[in-house]
């Protein structure tokens, strides 16, 4: 069963300006050659302006790949997020209330 990942990441912390500069570099080398997993569905890819980092809403079966994704961009430090969309958590949520409030009270 497919689920849907938000992803956030940031830059990890270089010790000076030509490390950060390069580091940048080979992301982006990195980046232009990558190609992406068949599995890995992005219905968001977003970057935060004026830094090199961002968000993205992943939809994927494979925690396989994902987990390659982060491997790829080590250059980054992750954070993946299951999430899901707001009216399935509402069905959830309301079946969730339904049985509770089934139980006998005390």
């Amino acid at each position: 069963m497919a689920m849907k990942y938000l992803v956030t990441w940031r830059e990890r912390p270089t010790g000076s300006a030509a490390e950060y500069e390069a580091a940048q570099k080979r992301i982006l080398s990195v980046f232009a050659v990558w190609d992406m997993p068949e599995s890995l569905t992005f219905h968001q890819f977003l970057v935060r302006v004026g830094e090199f980092g961002g968000y993205a809403v992943i939809e994927t079966d494979s925690a396989e790949d994902l987990q390659f994704l982060c491997t790829v961009f080590a250059a980054f430090s992750f954070t993946v997020e299951p999430v899901m969309d707001v009216m399935d958590a509402v069905a959830a949520e309301s079946r969730g209330i339904e049985w509770r409030d089934a139980l006998p009270t005390t």
